[in-house]
């Protein structure tokens, strides 16, 4: 006997309000079976004040109650920064508080001397095909005794107790306060890879078993409680119970025990109107549970390497990069080193050579922005070279461009006939920036309420549509067009 001291968890049982905190106790219990861990003093309050003896029970005389409980290591307080919305919040600091190792085992074992029964139980993956064929045995029981009807009950029921029992500890670890310390040590890495493959293990025997437990209960379910709960009944009554018999009420106890433990049992495979089955919903934490177990690893790893120069590594990939013979080269070894990208799009006004949007962007000719520092010494250097003359550059492209429209010029006007353009009767190929002179008089003149238009040559025009359409030889292929007239002042 080497721990001898006092033992301050069990304090609450046995001070003067030790009703008050059993109350409390009780009621994190209860949540804890059903897994929800972790509850706001809010939460309690409410669970608190569904007894009728506790109507005065004020949430000053619950927080008191609570740090007495925090004080004994009963609960265990987690400050929860996502209801913080003011600096009077953070100052309160809203809690979060889980029940300790200590205390499930505690109210647990307050539970288990609340009845006659001694409970007990142990680990074992093969609880399932048990339960499994335990249910299967449901018909048989409505022609057995009443010795084999309750030596069926007790089975079952010890099966099914020690498989839930055996689920809520082992997602209690996760969910305990010793999480948080153990994530920030390196041994985490190895608790992750034990307590995944423990939960994998757990998870493939329920999904397998899980299902065909669910039919065998639905197609026994009238038998079950027709006739075999009855039969139970009455073979817990044949077993003599001292202290309900001193009472008086033995068959009304054994009755409400019998159908809560039926209850339970069919509740935790089969979905009901109100709620989904308790398997349904341990495979949802449990999956929650690996993805966290994941990513608290990774992290553990990512953190290890914060202290590991890379520079020498990046100087490598350079070379390599520069050494690439093309782009697709580089795209590889960007692959390789960098893995799957987010992609990010950027918007910029540099204009664009053309407007096509299935041009890849490795096709466009690269543009290049000056990046400043964001500091406030930083001043721009001035450029104190001299300018060169470019009069005579921009003499020759302003005479090209010229050049280009008069000719663009003379080969429109040259399908101007009676001072008219009849697109319907131009029989040879035009030019595409013809056409598209062509098509901007046409839009300028239908934008006009009087269907009149100028052109860039100063010319007035009248816009008029004969009856069907027409087509427009192209260089670049034809175009179908209703049956326009260009009338020229």
């Amino acid at each position: 006997m080497d721990y001898l001291e006092a033992i301050d968890e069990t304090s609450y049982l046995s001070v003067p309000n030790a009703s008050t905190y059993r109350k409390i106790m009780r009621c994190f219990y209860r949540e804890y079976e059903k897994m929800n861990f972790q509850l706001y003093k809010e939460e309690i309050f409410e669970l608190v004040k569904k007894d009728p003896l506790f109507d005065t029970y004020t949430m000053d005389q619950l927080v008191l109650d609570l740090n007495a409980l925090v004080k004994w290591k009963n609960l265990i307080p987690i400050q929860d920064p996502g209801r913080v919305y003011t600096i009077a919040d953070y100052k309160n600091k809203q809690y979060q508080y889980t029940m300790s190792e200590y205390a499930v085992e505690i109210e647990r074992l307050t539970v288990r001397l609340e009845n006659i029964f001694l409970e007990s139980g142990n680990l074992s993956t093969n609880f399932f095909v048990r339960l499994e064929k335990s249910l299967d045995e449901a018909s048989m029981m409505e022609r057995a005794s009443l010795k084999e009807v309750n030596e069926w009950w007790n089975l079952l029921q010890e099966d099914f107790k020690r498989l839930n029992q055996n689920y809520q500890d082992y997602l209690r670890d996760f969910y305990s306060g010793k999480t948080e310390q153990l994530m920030k040590s390196v041994e985490f890495i190895v608790h992750k890879d034990k307590f995944i493959q423990y939960l994998t293990d757990f998870v493939q025997e329920m999904q397998r078993h899980s299902r065909k437990i669910e039919r065998i209960l639905v197609q026994n379910i009238p038998v079950i409680e027709e006739t075999v709960l009855e039969k139970v009944v009455q073979s817990e009554l044949d077993i003599p119970h001292a202290q309900l018999e001193v009472h008086g009420n033995a068959e009304q106890s054994i009755r409400e025990n019998v159908q809560g433990k039926w209850k339970s049992l069919k509740n935790w495979f089969v979905d009901t109107e109100k709620r989904e089955c308790e398997c349904k919903k341990v495979l949802k934490i449990t999956n929650d549970v690996i993805r966290s177990i994941i990513q608290n690893a990774a992290l553990i790893v990512q953190i290890q390497n914060w202290g590991i120069s890379r520079k020498d590594d990046y100087k490598k990939f350079l070379e390599l990069f520069l050494k690439c013979e093309n782009l697709e080269e580089a795209q590889k070894l960007s692959a390789h080193v960098f893995g799957v990208q987010k992609i990010e799009h950027f918007k910029t006004l540099e204009p664009r050579e053309e407007d096509t949007i299935n041009k890849s962007i490795y096709e466009e000719p690269p543009a290049e922005f000056l990046l400043k520092p964001h500091t406030r010494n930083y001043r721009e250097k001035k450029d104190k070279r001299g300018f060169s003359d470019k009069t005579m550059e921009k003499m020759i492209q302003r005479e090209a461009y010229l050049k280009q429209v008069q000719g663009q010029k003379e080969i429109v006007m040259h399908y101007i006939k009676d001072h008219k353009i009849v697109f319907s009767e131009i029989s040879e190929r035009v030019t595409e920036d013809t056409r598209r002179v062509f098509l901007q008089w046409i839009a300028q003149a239908n934008m006009n309420s009087q269907k009149k238009g100028r052109t860039e040559y100063g010319q007035e025009y009248r816009l008029m549509r004969e009856k069907g359409t027409c087509v427009l030889k192209c260089e670049d292929g034809d175009l179908t067009m209703p049956s326009y007239i260009l009338e020229f002042r």
